[in-house]
Parts: C-alpha cells; structure tokens; sequence
C-alpha cells in the first residue's frame, strides 16, 4: 500500500467524501426491507440485539443503517489502516466503532464490544471478517452475545443485478438502481454452554442459517422460513 493510499485511508476528509457518495449512491437502489419489526420490538422492549452479516454483504446496507443511529449501536473494526476508513465511514452513519479483529486486539475490542451492547441494546458484527475465511461464522459471534446477554440477528442483503469482486467473499455491490433487500432473520437465542461441544454447537447453528444467504452471480438466495 503506497503513503500517499495509506494516507487517504486514515484522513477525516476522506471518510466523509466516501460515505456520501456511498449515500447518493445506494438513494438509486429500489430499496425493500423485511421482518425488521420483530428484533426492533424486543430492543424497544429493553432486550439486547447483536446484529451480524457476511463481510460480502455490509455495504449495501450502510445507507439504510443511518436509521439505527439515535440507539449508538458498536461495531467492532480491525486495526488495519483498511479498518481505520472503515470505522470513518461507519462513524458518520451513527455507529460507534471499537477497534480491534480477531488477529489484534480481538479481546479487547470484543469486550469493549459486550460493554457497549449492555449500555445501548444494539451492536453489529461481520461473522467472517475482516480477512475469512468465507462462509465460517468466528466464535466471537456467540461469546459477545452470551456476554451481554443479547439474541443474534443476522441480516442478508440480495440485489437483482451487482457487480461481484474477485475477492476472499466475493464482496458484491448491487448496480444502480437494482432491487434491493435487506432481509432480517429471526431472532437467535444463546444459552450458558455446558460445554465446548455444546458451544460449537451454537456456533455451528447460527452458521447453517446464514450459509443459505450467501450469494454468487450464479446463485439466488433463499427465503428466511
């Protein structure tokens, strides 16, 4: 990565340019959005929420996610300087980033994480990122929800038409005025683990559901049942 890249990634200036032409961007999407009104209900209710989704996905969502920001929900970001404009861009639509991955700093951020989701009732997490692999939800997912007491939600995000990446995820962005969902699961309870098998368990569970929502220019997601 040249200075000069390095430097705009981390520059304050840049983060804000970058998520507004995300915002003009994503106002082209035909935008619709299911079964948000179950997990919000519980929120409001004074229950906990982790929200999470697949590193492929995320961006579609970022616009859409301003809507979350009077709740201050936390988001864990990786220390890289990718993760630095990352946490820009995730800071100016209300989210409030806490810097660490599974790599570096990983148990810091995730209790920094668990801090913030008992405070505020609302956090998010990418179950695969920052570097995969692809298609495995990390057990963070399931130690940050049993810390703070809070169900998981994942969320999927399918376009009619998008542009696919040669990427580790196959990151996609939906083309210009696509049809767009965003698609909230049901909620996902954890439990006390009585053991190491019974929290891969979990783990295992919660990666099932999500598997059947990753997408491939060759493929089209399936329904939440």
């Amino acid at each position: 990565m040249s200075k000069i890249l390095k430097k705009a990634l981390t520059a304050n200036w840049f983060h804000g340019l970058v998520y507004h032409l995300i915002r003009l961007y994503a106002l082209t999407f035909r935008l619709k959005v299911k079964n948000e009104k179950e997990w919000m209900t519980h929120l409001q209710n004074g229950g906990r929420v982790l929200l999470c989704a697949w590193h492929q996905q995320f961006f579609s969502a970022i616009r859409y996610f301003k809507t979350y920001q009077k709740y201050a929900p936390g988001l864990m970001i990786s220390r890289s300087a990718d993760g630095a404009f990352i946490a820009g861009v995730a800071a100016r639509s209300g989210w409030r980033p806490v810097r660490g991955s599974s790599s570096k700093g990983g148990k810091s951020a995730m209790m920094g994480v668990i801090h913030h989701l008992q405070e505020t009732g609302l956090a998010g997490h990418v179950v695969d990122g920052p570097t995969g692999p692809a298609g495995k939800v990390k057990a963070g997912l399931i130690r940050i929800a049993l810390g703070a007491d809070a169900v998981i939600v994942p969320f999927y995000v399918s376009a009619d038409r998008a542009w696919y990446f040669k990427s580790w995820d196959r990151f996609f962005v939906p083309k210009p005025f696509a049809k767009v969902t965003l698609t909230y699961d049901h909620m996902i309870p954890v439990h006390e683990p009585e053991s190491e098998a019974d929290f891969e368990a979990q783990r295992i569970h919660v990666e099932n559901r999500m598997l059947k929502w990753l997408t491939y220019p060759d493929q089209n997601p399936q329904s939440v049942t």
